[in-house]
Protein backbone atom coordinates (compact mmCIF):
# COMPACT_ATOMS: atom_id res chain seq x y z
CA UNK A 1 0.00 0.00 0.00
CA UNK A 2 1.19 3.69 -1.11
CA UNK A 3 0.76 6.20 2.34
CA UNK A 4 1.74 9.56 2.23
CA UNK A 5 1.57 12.23 4.57
CA UNK A 6 -1.31 14.94 4.28
CA UNK A 7 -2.83 17.58 6.24
CA UNK A 8 -1.51 19.29 9.47
CA UNK A 9 -1.49 16.43 11.27
CA UNK A 10 0.32 14.47 8.40
CA UNK A 11 -2.42 11.89 8.45
CA UNK A 12 -1.60 8.91 6.03
CA UNK A 13 -3.70 8.65 2.64
CA UNK A 14 -4.09 5.37 0.78
CA UNK A 15 -3.47 5.79 -2.74
CA UNK A 16 -3.31 1.76 -3.74
CA UNK A 17 -4.81 1.32 -6.77
CA UNK A 18 -7.76 -1.34 -5.62
CA UNK A 19 -9.89 -3.66 -8.29
CA UNK A 20 -12.33 -1.06 -8.94
CA UNK A 21 -10.14 1.38 -9.34
CA UNK A 22 -7.58 -0.58 -11.99
CA UNK A 23 -10.86 -1.41 -13.76
CA UNK A 24 -12.61 1.74 -14.07
CA UNK A 25 -8.67 3.18 -14.78
CA UNK A 26 -8.16 1.10 -18.01
CA UNK A 27 -11.55 2.73 -19.63
CA UNK A 28 -10.11 6.60 -18.49
CA UNK A 29 -6.64 5.57 -19.63
CA UNK A 30 -7.45 4.82 -22.75
CA UNK A 31 -10.47 6.18 -23.58
CA UNK A 32 -8.44 9.50 -25.40
CA UNK A 33 -7.50 7.79 -28.60
CA UNK A 34 -10.10 4.94 -28.49
CA UNK A 35 -11.30 4.09 -31.82
CA UNK A 36 -14.63 4.25 -31.52
CA UNK A 37 -15.08 0.46 -33.14
CA UNK A 38 -12.83 -0.52 -30.23
CA UNK A 39 -15.11 0.44 -27.45
CA UNK A 40 -17.69 -2.40 -27.69
CA UNK A 41 -14.78 -5.11 -27.14
CA UNK A 42 -13.31 -3.22 -24.40
CA UNK A 43 -16.59 -2.53 -22.62
CA UNK A 44 -17.00 -6.91 -22.79
CA UNK A 45 -13.55 -7.40 -21.80
CA UNK A 46 -13.88 -4.81 -18.37
CA UNK A 47 -17.27 -6.41 -17.86
CA UNK A 48 -15.42 -10.00 -18.12
CA UNK A 49 -12.85 -9.32 -15.23
CA UNK A 50 -15.93 -8.97 -12.98
CA UNK A 51 -17.60 -11.97 -13.94
CA UNK A 52 -20.14 -10.65 -16.18
CA UNK A 53 -21.27 -11.78 -19.74
CA UNK A 54 -23.66 -11.48 -22.39
CA UNK A 55 -22.82 -7.95 -22.54
CA UNK A 56 -25.15 -5.59 -24.93
CA UNK A 57 -25.38 -2.04 -25.53
CA UNK A 58 -28.78 -0.65 -26.22
CA UNK A 59 -29.84 2.88 -27.86
CA UNK A 60 -32.44 4.68 -27.90
CA UNK A 61 -34.34 4.95 -31.72
CA UNK A 62 -35.78 8.43 -32.83
CA UNK A 63 -38.98 7.91 -32.31
CA UNK A 64 -38.39 6.65 -28.90
CA UNK A 65 -40.25 3.64 -29.18
CA UNK A 66 -37.33 0.81 -28.80
CA UNK A 67 -34.00 0.10 -27.74
CA UNK A 68 -31.63 -1.00 -30.88
CA UNK A 69 -28.64 -3.20 -29.99
CA UNK A 70 -25.33 -1.49 -30.91
CA UNK A 71 -23.45 -3.83 -33.22
CA UNK A 72 -19.56 -4.25 -31.99
CA UNK A 73 -16.96 -7.64 -31.43
CA UNK A 74 -17.77 -9.03 -28.29
CA UNK A 75 -21.53 -7.60 -27.92
CA UNK A 76 -24.49 -9.16 -28.00
CA UNK A 77 -26.38 -8.75 -30.55
CA UNK A 78 -30.51 -9.49 -30.85
CA UNK A 79 -33.80 -7.76 -31.79
CA UNK A 80 -34.51 -4.36 -30.81
CA UNK A 81 -36.27 -4.10 -27.03
CA UNK A 82 -39.54 -2.22 -26.89
CA UNK A 83 -38.84 1.08 -24.42
CA UNK A 84 -42.59 0.30 -22.96
CA UNK A 85 -43.17 -3.09 -20.97
CA UNK A 86 -39.43 -4.16 -20.94
CA UNK A 87 -36.84 -4.67 -18.31
CA UNK A 88 -34.43 -2.67 -20.49
CA UNK A 89 -37.54 -0.07 -20.99
CA UNK A 90 -37.82 0.46 -17.38
CA UNK A 91 -34.17 0.76 -16.52
CA UNK A 92 -33.99 3.16 -19.54
CA UNK A 93 -37.11 5.66 -18.46
CA UNK A 94 -36.57 5.63 -14.86
CA UNK A 95 -32.49 5.59 -14.78
CA UNK A 96 -32.35 3.14 -12.41
CA UNK A 97 -30.51 -0.35 -12.10
CA UNK A 98 -33.08 -3.28 -13.24
CA UNK A 99 -32.47 -7.41 -12.03
CA UNK A 100 -34.20 -10.26 -13.54
CA UNK A 101 -33.43 -13.43 -12.12
CA UNK A 102 -32.63 -16.26 -14.96
CA UNK A 103 -31.85 -19.92 -14.42
CA UNK A 104 -27.85 -19.35 -14.78
CA UNK A 105 -27.71 -16.21 -13.03
CA UNK A 106 -29.19 -12.67 -12.96
CA UNK A 107 -29.75 -10.60 -16.01
CA UNK A 108 -28.29 -6.24 -14.83
CA UNK A 109 -30.06 -3.75 -17.05
CA UNK A 110 -28.14 -0.26 -16.08
CA UNK A 111 -29.35 3.37 -17.45
CA UNK A 112 -26.12 4.71 -19.52
CA UNK A 113 -26.43 8.85 -18.71
CA UNK A 114 -24.82 11.36 -19.90
CA UNK A 115 -24.95 13.80 -17.03
CA UNK A 116 -28.81 13.10 -16.49
CA UNK A 117 -29.72 12.63 -20.51
CA UNK A 118 -30.18 9.26 -21.41
CA UNK A 119 -28.48 7.65 -23.85
CA UNK A 120 -29.72 3.79 -23.47
CA UNK A 121 -29.15 0.99 -21.40
CA UNK A 122 -26.59 -1.43 -20.44
CA UNK A 123 -27.01 -5.08 -20.28
CA UNK A 124 -24.61 -7.61 -18.31
CA UNK A 125 -25.50 -10.95 -17.16
CA UNK A 126 -23.77 -11.93 -13.80
CA UNK A 127 -23.89 -15.23 -11.89
CA UNK A 128 -24.35 -13.62 -8.85
CA UNK A 129 -24.12 -9.94 -7.87
CA UNK A 130 -23.53 -8.42 -4.59
CA UNK A 131 -23.57 -4.03 -3.60
CA UNK A 132 -20.21 -3.65 -4.40
CA UNK A 133 -20.64 -5.40 -8.11
CA UNK A 134 -23.73 -3.59 -8.60
CA UNK A 135 -21.71 0.03 -6.97
CA UNK A 136 -19.02 -0.75 -10.32
CA UNK A 137 -21.24 -1.61 -12.69
CA UNK A 138 -22.82 1.90 -12.29
CA UNK A 139 -20.53 3.96 -12.38
CA UNK A 140 -18.92 1.40 -15.53
CA UNK A 141 -22.32 2.58 -17.19
CA UNK A 142 -21.44 6.22 -16.87
CA UNK A 143 -18.19 5.69 -18.48
CA UNK A 144 -19.68 4.10 -21.21
CA UNK A 145 -22.18 6.73 -21.70
CA UNK A 146 -19.78 9.38 -21.61
CA UNK A 147 -17.03 7.56 -24.22
CA UNK A 148 -20.60 6.99 -26.53
CA UNK A 149 -21.55 10.33 -26.37
CA UNK A 150 -17.83 11.43 -27.27
CA UNK A 151 -16.88 9.53 -29.67
CA UNK A 152 -20.45 10.21 -31.28
CA UNK A 153 -18.94 13.82 -32.79
CA UNK A 154 -16.25 12.00 -35.06
CA UNK A 155 -18.21 8.70 -36.23
CA UNK A 156 -21.80 7.77 -37.72
CA UNK A 157 -21.35 4.29 -36.07
CA UNK A 158 -24.01 5.20 -33.05
CA UNK A 159 -26.39 7.53 -35.02
CA UNK A 160 -26.97 4.51 -37.78
CA UNK A 161 -27.67 2.17 -34.83
CA UNK A 162 -30.36 4.17 -34.14
CA UNK A 163 -32.05 4.71 -37.27
CA UNK A 164 -35.21 3.17 -37.72
CA UNK A 165 -35.96 4.14 -40.66
CA UNK A 166 -34.86 6.46 -43.62
CA UNK A 167 -33.85 10.39 -42.72
CA UNK A 168 -34.53 13.26 -44.75
CA UNK A 169 -32.09 15.85 -45.46
CA UNK A 170 -33.94 18.05 -43.58
CA UNK A 171 -34.48 16.06 -40.49
CA UNK A 172 -30.41 15.63 -40.49
CA UNK A 173 -30.13 19.56 -39.56
CA UNK A 174 -32.61 19.59 -37.04
CA UNK A 175 -31.09 16.33 -35.48
CA UNK A 176 -27.60 18.01 -35.58
CA UNK A 177 -29.11 21.45 -33.61
CA UNK A 178 -30.67 20.20 -30.88
CA UNK A 179 -29.66 19.91 -26.92
CA UNK A 180 -29.65 16.80 -25.16
CA UNK A 181 -33.46 15.84 -25.13
CA UNK A 182 -33.43 15.51 -21.51
CA UNK A 183 -31.71 17.23 -18.49
CA UNK A 184 -32.19 17.00 -14.65
CA UNK A 185 -30.51 18.76 -11.82
CA UNK A 186 -32.06 19.24 -8.67
CA UNK A 187 -34.03 22.52 -9.38
CA UNK A 188 -35.14 21.50 -12.86
CA UNK A 189 -35.41 18.70 -14.68
CA UNK A 190 -36.58 19.40 -18.55
CA UNK A 191 -37.76 16.99 -21.53
CA UNK A 192 -38.32 17.64 -25.05
CA UNK A 193 -39.52 15.81 -28.29
CA UNK A 194 -40.02 16.17 -32.05
CA UNK A 195 -42.19 14.57 -34.63
CA UNK A 196 -42.10 13.32 -37.44
CA UNK A 197 -38.81 11.88 -36.40
CA UNK A 198 -37.59 11.34 -39.39
CA UNK A 199 -39.14 13.35 -41.64
CA UNK A 200 -38.58 17.18 -39.13
CA UNK A 201 -38.25 20.23 -40.70
CA UNK A 202 -39.15 23.32 -39.11
CA UNK A 203 -39.83 22.76 -35.80
CA UNK A 204 -37.01 22.64 -33.02
CA UNK A 205 -35.97 23.77 -29.36
CA UNK A 206 -33.09 24.36 -27.58
CA UNK A 207 -31.81 25.63 -23.31
CA UNK A 208 -29.04 26.46 -21.46
CA UNK A 209 -28.38 26.58 -17.69
CA UNK A 210 -26.46 29.44 -17.06
CA UNK A 211 -25.64 29.68 -13.27
CA UNK A 212 -29.74 29.88 -11.85
CA UNK A 213 -30.98 31.18 -14.83
CA UNK A 214 -32.77 28.23 -17.56
CA UNK A 215 -33.09 29.51 -21.30
CA UNK A 216 -35.16 27.85 -23.16
CA UNK A 217 -37.09 28.67 -26.55
CA UNK A 218 -39.35 26.68 -29.10
CA UNK A 219 -39.69 27.79 -32.47
CA UNK A 220 -41.31 26.80 -36.00
CA UNK A 221 -40.24 28.20 -39.13
CA UNK A 222 -42.74 28.34 -41.60
CA UNK A 223 -43.25 25.96 -44.54
CA UNK A 224 -41.56 22.18 -44.95
CA UNK A 225 -38.50 20.33 -46.24
CA UNK A 226 -35.03 21.71 -46.48
CA UNK A 227 -36.02 25.41 -46.62
CA UNK A 228 -37.53 25.32 -42.62
CA UNK A 229 -35.26 23.15 -41.53
CA UNK A 230 -32.54 26.14 -43.39
CA UNK A 231 -34.91 28.99 -41.69
CA UNK A 232 -34.64 27.04 -38.43
CA UNK A 233 -31.22 27.00 -38.04
CA UNK A 234 -30.84 30.66 -38.75
CA UNK A 235 -33.29 31.10 -35.67
CA UNK A 236 -31.78 28.66 -33.18
CA UNK A 237 -28.35 30.33 -33.96
CA UNK A 238 -29.75 33.65 -34.04
CA UNK A 239 -31.28 32.78 -30.08
CA UNK A 240 -28.17 31.72 -28.95
CA UNK A 241 -25.96 34.50 -30.34
CA UNK A 242 -28.26 36.86 -28.50
CA UNK A 243 -28.59 34.65 -25.36
CA UNK A 244 -24.89 34.15 -24.82
CA UNK A 245 -25.04 38.21 -25.49
CA UNK A 246 -26.68 38.09 -22.06
CA UNK A 247 -29.36 40.44 -23.32
CA UNK A 248 -33.19 40.23 -22.36
CA UNK A 249 -35.30 38.29 -23.70
CA UNK A 250 -36.91 41.70 -25.46
CA UNK A 251 -33.53 42.04 -26.77
CA UNK A 252 -33.21 38.32 -28.19
CA UNK A 253 -36.59 38.59 -29.91
CA UNK A 254 -35.17 41.88 -31.73
CA UNK A 255 -31.68 40.18 -32.96
CA UNK A 256 -33.64 36.95 -33.84
CA UNK A 257 -35.98 39.34 -35.71
CA UNK A 258 -33.09 41.05 -37.54
CA UNK A 259 -31.34 37.86 -38.76
CA UNK A 260 -34.45 36.02 -40.03
CA UNK A 261 -35.59 39.15 -42.22
CA UNK A 262 -32.19 40.21 -43.36
CA UNK A 263 -31.77 37.01 -44.83
CA UNK A 264 -34.92 35.37 -46.08
CA UNK A 265 -37.06 38.40 -47.06
CA UNK A 266 -40.40 40.41 -45.31
CA UNK A 267 -41.92 36.89 -46.71
CA UNK A 268 -40.75 34.36 -44.40
CA UNK A 269 -40.54 34.22 -40.92
CA UNK A 270 -40.73 31.74 -37.59
CA UNK A 271 -42.89 31.86 -34.59
CA UNK A 272 -41.21 31.36 -31.40
CA UNK A 273 -41.52 31.14 -27.58
CA UNK A 274 -38.55 32.09 -25.90
CA UNK A 275 -38.27 31.53 -21.58
CA UNK A 276 -36.32 32.57 -18.42
CA UNK A 277 -36.66 30.67 -15.16
CA UNK A 278 -34.71 31.18 -11.96
CA UNK A 279 -34.33 28.13 -10.62
CA UNK A 280 -33.83 29.46 -7.39
CA UNK A 281 -37.06 31.03 -7.18
CA UNK A 282 -39.62 29.77 -9.82
CA UNK A 283 -39.82 33.71 -11.37
CA UNK A 284 -40.66 32.63 -15.11
CA UNK A 285 -40.88 35.26 -17.53
CA UNK A 286 -41.74 34.77 -20.89
CA UNK A 287 -42.34 36.20 -24.90
CA UNK A 288 -44.81 34.67 -27.12
CA UNK A 289 -44.00 35.13 -31.02
CA UNK A 290 -47.20 33.76 -32.56
CA UNK A 291 -47.19 30.33 -30.32
CA UNK A 292 -49.85 28.95 -28.99
CA UNK A 293 -50.29 29.70 -25.53
CA UNK A 294 -47.96 27.46 -22.82
CA UNK A 295 -50.00 25.05 -20.12
CA UNK A 296 -49.35 25.38 -16.57
CA UNK A 297 -49.48 22.31 -15.09
CA UNK A 298 -50.05 21.29 -11.27
CA UNK A 299 -50.78 18.16 -9.11
CA UNK A 300 -50.72 16.50 -12.71
CA UNK A 301 -53.94 18.62 -13.72
CA UNK A 302 -53.72 21.78 -16.50
CA UNK A 303 -54.98 24.31 -14.40
CA UNK A 304 -54.35 27.47 -16.72
CA UNK A 305 -52.90 28.59 -20.25
CA UNK A 306 -50.24 31.26 -19.70
CA UNK A 307 -51.71 33.26 -22.00
CA UNK A 308 -50.06 36.63 -22.81
CA UNK A 309 -49.67 39.72 -24.84
CA UNK A 310 -48.06 38.32 -28.04
CA UNK A 311 -45.83 39.90 -30.87
CA UNK A 312 -45.81 38.99 -34.31
CA UNK A 313 -43.34 36.28 -35.89
CA UNK A 314 -39.76 36.95 -35.90
CA UNK A 315 -39.23 38.02 -39.12
CA UNK A 316 -41.87 40.39 -39.79
CA UNK A 317 -40.65 42.89 -37.71
CA UNK A 318 -42.84 43.23 -34.50
CA UNK A 319 -43.02 46.32 -32.05
CA UNK A 320 -40.72 45.18 -28.75
CA UNK A 321 -42.54 42.40 -26.97
CA UNK A 322 -44.20 42.98 -23.16
CA UNK A 323 -42.44 40.75 -21.22
CA UNK A 324 -45.05 38.05 -19.50
CA UNK A 325 -44.33 37.05 -15.56
CA UNK A 326 -45.43 34.33 -13.09
CA UNK A 327 -43.57 32.73 -10.17
CA UNK A 328 -43.96 29.35 -9.95
CA UNK A 329 -45.05 26.59 -7.06
CA UNK A 330 -42.34 23.66 -6.49
CA UNK A 331 -43.55 20.92 -8.86
CA UNK A 332 -45.50 23.26 -11.32
CA UNK A 333 -44.88 22.20 -15.07
CA UNK A 334 -45.14 24.02 -17.77
CA UNK A 335 -45.36 22.49 -21.57
CA UNK A 336 -44.78 24.21 -24.59
CA UNK A 337 -45.42 23.10 -27.89
CA UNK A 338 -45.74 24.51 -31.70
CA UNK A 339 -48.97 24.52 -33.72
CA UNK A 340 -48.92 21.60 -35.35
CA UNK A 341 -49.70 19.15 -32.12
CA UNK A 342 -53.38 20.70 -32.06
CA UNK A 343 -53.85 21.75 -35.70
CA UNK A 344 -53.99 18.14 -37.43
CA UNK A 345 -56.78 17.04 -38.65
CA UNK A 346 -58.60 13.74 -37.57
CA UNK A 347 -59.84 10.81 -39.70
CA UNK A 348 -63.45 12.84 -39.89
CA UNK A 349 -62.07 15.98 -40.60
CA UNK A 350 -62.03 17.55 -37.20
CA UNK A 351 -59.35 19.64 -35.69
CA UNK A 352 -57.56 17.82 -32.75
CA UNK A 353 -57.72 20.79 -30.78
CA UNK A 354 -56.60 22.27 -27.15
CA UNK A 355 -59.37 20.43 -25.42
CA UNK A 356 -58.08 16.61 -26.71
CA UNK A 357 -54.54 17.88 -25.72
CA UNK A 358 -55.32 18.80 -22.09
CA UNK A 359 -57.38 15.47 -21.71
CA UNK A 360 -54.37 13.19 -22.47
CA UNK A 361 -52.70 15.40 -20.52
CA UNK A 362 -54.79 14.58 -17.30
CA UNK A 363 -54.72 10.90 -18.04
CA UNK A 364 -50.76 10.86 -18.87
CA UNK A 365 -50.25 12.54 -15.94
CA UNK A 366 -51.56 10.50 -13.50
CA UNK A 367 -49.70 7.47 -14.53
CA UNK A 368 -46.20 9.01 -15.15
CA UNK A 369 -43.74 10.79 -12.77
CA UNK A 370 -41.07 12.09 -14.57
CA UNK A 371 -41.20 14.47 -16.89
CA UNK A 372 -38.97 12.59 -19.46
CA UNK A 373 -41.51 9.69 -19.38
CA UNK A 374 -44.75 12.32 -19.49
CA UNK A 375 -43.04 13.80 -22.68
CA UNK A 376 -42.26 10.64 -24.24
CA UNK A 377 -46.05 8.79 -23.54
CA UNK A 378 -47.64 12.33 -23.91
CA UNK A 379 -46.47 12.41 -27.85
CA UNK A 380 -46.97 8.90 -28.77
CA UNK A 381 -50.85 8.87 -27.08
CA UNK A 382 -51.57 12.04 -28.82
CA UNK A 383 -50.53 10.15 -32.12
CA UNK A 384 -52.48 7.80 -31.43
CA UNK A 385 -55.68 10.09 -31.33
CA UNK A 386 -54.61 11.82 -34.11
CA UNK A 387 -54.89 8.25 -36.01
CA UNK A 388 -51.25 8.23 -36.31
CA UNK A 389 -51.29 11.00 -38.67
CA UNK A 390 -48.52 13.92 -38.28
CA UNK A 391 -48.46 15.79 -41.41
CA UNK A 392 -47.28 19.21 -39.88
CA UNK A 393 -44.12 19.43 -37.27
CA UNK A 394 -45.07 18.88 -34.06
CA UNK A 395 -43.00 19.38 -31.23
CA UNK A 396 -43.29 19.03 -27.06
CA UNK A 397 -40.93 20.79 -24.48
CA UNK A 398 -41.70 20.14 -20.78
CA UNK A 399 -39.83 21.25 -17.77
CA UNK A 400 -40.60 20.75 -14.20
CA UNK A 401 -39.53 23.39 -11.58
CA UNK A 402 -38.74 21.95 -7.93
CA UNK A 403 -36.30 24.40 -6.19
CA UNK A 404 -34.24 24.17 -3.53
CA UNK A 405 -30.19 24.16 -4.58
CA UNK A 406 -27.64 21.75 -5.94
CA UNK A 407 -24.82 22.68 -3.46
CA UNK A 408 -24.48 19.65 -1.80
CA UNK A 409 -23.17 17.88 -5.40
CA UNK A 410 -20.11 19.69 -4.88
CA UNK A 411 -19.16 18.57 -1.60
CA UNK A 412 -16.95 15.64 -0.94
CA UNK A 413 -18.51 13.35 1.37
Amino acid sequence: MSEVPCGPDDVPVDRSEGFGERLLGVLLDRAHEMPPQLIAPLIAEEIARMGGRAVSVLLQDYEQIMLVPLPGRRLAGGAAVPIAGSHAGRAFLEATLVEVPLSDGIRLFLPLLDGSDQVGVLGVTMDTVDDDGRRLLRRLASMVADMLVTKNSYTDQFTKARRRAPMTVAAEIQWSLLPPLMMSVPQVEVAGILEPAYAVAGDSFDYALNDDILHLAVIDAMGHGLDAAVMATAAIGAYRHARRADVELAEIYAFMDQVIAEQFGPEHFVTAQMMRLNISTGHLQWVNAGHPDPLLIRDRRVIQRLESRTTLPVGFGGEEPRISELMLRRGDRVLCFTDGLIEEREAGGEQFGLGQLVDIITRVGIKETSVRAMVRVLSHALKRARGGVTSDDATIFLFEWRGGTADRLAIMG
